[in-house]
Parts: C-alpha cells; structure tokens; sequence
C-alpha cells in the first residue's frame, strides 16, 4: 500500500467529522485550514511549472465535509495531491503540537551522529541545512530534480553501501517516489522524512525504513497564512512555526 494510501485510511474518520474553512494555494506552499483550529501544509506541486488555473474542474471546498477534499490527495493531478497532503496536516494538527521541538535541527544532527566524515545523502536541496553539514565535517550528495541537481541513477546506488544517513523532503510523497528511493536504501542507512509537508504520522511509516520525522507546525496561524498567500518559502513560514520531529525507529 501506498503511502497516500495509508494516509488515506488513516484519516477518513477524522474527515467525515470536520469541516474544512480555508485553503490557500500559494506560489511556494498550500494551506488548509479546518473548523477544529487545525492548519496544515504542503508544497504546492505544479510538476515543474505553473499554469493559469488549477484547472477546469474548480470545487469550492471551503464551508464543506473535509472528506471531500482529503479524497484529492489520490488525484492524478499533482496539485490537488497538494491540497489533499495540508489538509493531511490540518486533520493532524492536535497530535502533531504534542510533538517536540527541534528548533535548530541540533537533535536530528546529533541523533544520527552526523559528524566528520558522516555520508549523508539528501534528496532535495535544504539549504539552512548545508552550513552545519560543512561545519559538522559531513560529507554530502544532493539530489534535487527541480533545480536540476544530481544524477538520479547515481544517487541511488549510492543509498546502498555509501550513504549513512538519508535526508529525504516530504515533496517526494506528492510525486510519488517515497517508495521507489526507500527501497534503494540499504540496511545500515538512517532515514529521516523533512520538511513542511511532512505528516506526523508514525502509523503512516509503520513497516518502512524510515526513523525519524521532522515537520513543520503553524504557532501563528494567521502570520502562517498570510505568508502562503503571499508566496513566501520555508525560510519565511518557519518565523511562524515550529519545526517539531518524531522518532520512530
């Protein structure tokens, strides 16, 4: 099963009793919020471009069951995955306060002992990140298909019997290739799932290689909105949020 699958049934129940206020599609990121005070986010995936319109189905989802637009995170179009994925995050939101913080990502650098000479392999390019790697002496590959970064073939050979540590963005959940890079992980490497999409879910994962995961919580969530709304980026949602992390594994 599908990890959008699994999410999916997980959260149908929840849906069915929650009506859904807002949701913003911005630029950089979705938002969605819900009448239980909850807020979720997710990339906004266009697969590689823009378009005028969303497209020629347009549903006004605001006012209406959550369970209508939790089915769009099985859409065939990447961006209602987008909308489907926040709201994922939204119907969570409660659980995912519970989680705790991780401000400067020290506790997921010092968990898995990232350090000198420590191979990590990041499938998406977080830049914050990148200065303690260089700090920490960390040895890194990246591969980020939107900016062009990577060989794809290359670096998943390099998931079994190179890497120690694997930093993969919840963007990968929206394209469909969580499963394709989890099964290229060899045994011995440590998988941590990141960034603002990411849902804090650990039955979602249960059964996969994947340890740890660290998410982003709306604190603000009118700051957090009007950010989305203005096509503001990680960097600028995180003056809004928290940066929470589960450990799983």
């Amino acid at each position: 099963m599908q990890l959008i699958d699994r999410l999916y049934d997980h959260f149908e129940e929840r849906a069915c009793r929650v009506k859904v206020t807002g949701l913003v599609l911005g630029l950089s990121y979705t938002a969605v919020t819900t009448d239980d005070g909850g807020m979720g986010l997710a990339f906004t995936n266009t697969a590689g471009g823009h378009c005028c319109s969303l497209s020629h189905r347009y549903r006004d989802y605001e006012g209406g069951p959550a369970s209508e637009l939790l089915a769009e995170i099985r859409s065939p179009e990447p961006v209602r995955r987008s909308m489907g994925l926040a709201l994922v995050n939204a119907l969570n939101y409660h659980d995912a306060s519970r989680c705790p913080e991780d401000p400067k990502n020290s506790i997921l650098m010092d968990c898995f002992e990232i350090g000198r000479g420590t191979r990590v392999a990041m499938v998406g390019l977080f830049k914050p990140m990148m200065k303690d790697f260089e700090e920490r002496g960390a040895l890194v590959e990246v591969l980020d298909n939107s900016r062009g970064i990577g060989d794809p073939a290359g670096f998943r050979e390099k998931l079994d019997g190179w890497a120690d540590v694997l930093l993969l963005t919840s963007t990968s959940i929206l394209n469909h290739s969580t499963e394709d890079l989890l099964a290229c992980v060899g045994g011995g490497v440590k998988t941590v799932m990141l960034g603002p999409s990411t849902p804090m879910v650990a039955e979602a994962f249960r059964g996969l290689p994947v340890h740890m995961l660290a998410g982003t919580l709306p604190v603000d969530l009118e700051g957090a909105a009007r950010a989305v709304r203005h096509g503001a980026g990680t960097t600028v949602i995180h003056r809004f949020s928290r940066k929470v992390y589960m450990r799983l594994l």
